[in-house]
């Protein structure tokens, strides 16, 4: 018995020095740098082809890239915050208010938090898109928000490799693939009317919506992401948010679409304005319109890999942060729900 207690005890300590290693010691770039663009357009030329039938919502392509999802974090032994092998966030078809819409689902994955594991970071994109017409022809929707959803796969990847060498996040993360966007934000709503966490526990949403195009205003200064939303309830989220791009990844932050008097609105437009709305403090990752979107012309071998990548991960790194400091971050600009 004693020779095989000593036999273990060598095991036993690396198991514990594994587990008590300090988070402030690792370089998260050495995670970040494990999104590479070569993933990135594995798993969207899947995601985005032709099989997938333009993931209308509730429609069998849909069935099918929400199966792939569920598929992608089960073999990174990421488990369901609803419990076993249930990935689904069933959304109730009465919360569609135009088309007929069959039964849809949100594709939730947890990460629990090694030291503060009730606070929540919200990692989100939207995974549906427009389906096809009536000639048949799909819109594969590798922009909207194909990009978005691998990216989120990527980080989720990446945030695995570090708790395996020791480096658990300090806070949870939920990876939430919401359904129903292109229906008008249902999925994302569904989840902040239905939370699977309290909202009050949820210190952020970081929203990634089309992060693989280049468009007109940037051509040939394209090392750039628009940011959206990063101070609107939160000077902390958005000070943060500058030191992470300013130390790691040195890319052109434009805010042209955080004006209040833009009259595009993409702050209202995609997920993430669900959370904000709850006074959670959010950023929305976006690259802008360009000629194919919305139109079947949006797929995989247009989008830009190694920009991709680079924004994907961005939204790592500060994801990273948010986690891991001392202190949730902070909410000096709350506004009354419901209102814009």
């Amino acid at each position: 018995m004693r020779k095989i207690w000593f036999l273990a005890l060598p095991a036993l300590l690396a198991a514990c020095s594994a587990q008590n290693k300090k988070i402030e010691n690792v370089d998260p770039m050495e995670y970040a740098n494990t999104i590479t663009s070569e993933e990135l357009k594995e798993h969207l030329y899947t995601f985005a082809s032709d099989e997938f039938e333009g993931r209308e919502t509730g429609e069998p392509g849909q069935k099918m890239a929400a199966e792939y999802l569920k598929n992608e974090y089960k073999s990174l032994n990421l488990p369901s915050p609803i419990g076993g092998d249930d990935y689904y966030q069933e959304v109730p078809v009465s919360y569609f208010r135009r088309g007929n819409v069959k039964p849809t689902e949100n594709v939730v994955a947890f990460l629990k938090g090694s030291e503060k594991p009730d606070e929540i970071l919200v990692i989100s994109s939207h995974y549906d898109h427009v389906g096809m017409d009536d000639e048949g022809n799909v819109y594969n929707g590798a922009d909207d928000d194909g990009s978005g959803t691998v990216g989120v796969l990527e980080i989720a990847e990446a945030f695995v490799e570090a708790s395996k060498d020791g480096y658990t996040p300090k806070r949870s993360i939920l990876f939430l693939n919401v359904t129903g966007e292109e229906k008008g934000l249902v999925g994302s709503k569904f989840y902040t009317d239905e939370p699977i966490f309290p909202l009050a526990n949820t210190v952020a949403n970081l929203n990634i919506d089309m992060i693989g195009r280049i468009d007109p205003d940037h051509e040939g200064k394209e090392d750039y992401v628009y940011l959206i939303g990063s101070d609107k309830l939160s000077t902390d989220l958005h000070e943060l948010s500058e030191n992470v791009n300013s130390k790691f990844v040195n890319m052109d932050l434009d805010y042209k679409y955080n004006d209040e008097n833009d009259p595009n609105r993409f702050y209202y437009r995609s997920d993430h304005y669900n959370f904000a709305k709850n006074n959670i403090p959010i950023i929305f990752y976006f690259n802008g319109t360009h000629a194919d979107y919305h139109k079947m012309t949006d797929t995989p071998d247009k989008i830009e890999y190694d920009l991709l990548a680079k924004r994907a991960q961005l939204v790592f790194l500060t994801a990273w942060e948010i986690a891991n400091r001392d202190e949730r971050i902070v909410v000096d600009k709350p506004i009354e729900k419901d209102s814009e």
